[in-house]
């Protein structure tokens, strides 16, 4: 539970990001959390898990069945969000999306 927390205070340092992926339902893993996002890139389910051994993080993604779709290891914690980013949410045209999605 306590390192669920400590992701979830990884991830509040840059909201505005993680709003951009849909970001709900937060759920406490052993070691991790795991919530669902609707971005552009992947609609599903995120788990970050902390590697004590490491000290590193893992970041997989689930498809709406579960199935996992992909999986990062060795993520730094200043790198976490970023890493997020770049699996769920950005793409080579994310600029002219989000320009032409909300009319800007």
């Amino acid at each position: 539970m306590e390192m669920a927390k400590y992701i979830l205070a990884i991830l509040r340092s840059q909201l505005m990001i993680v709003f951009s992926w849909g970001f709900h339902n937060p759920v406490a893993l052993n070691n991790g959390l795991q919530f669902q996002v609707n971005g552009y890139k992947h609609k599903g389910k995120v788990q970050v898990k902390y590697d004590e051994g490491s000290d590193l993080f893992s970041v997989i993604l689930l498809d709406r069945t579960g199935k996992e779709t992909r999986k990062e290891e060795g993520i730094y914690l200043d790198c976490l969000v970023n890493v997020i980013d770049r699996l769920v949410e950005k793409t080579d045209d994310y600029s002219s999306r989000v320009r032409s999605q909300y009319g800007l």
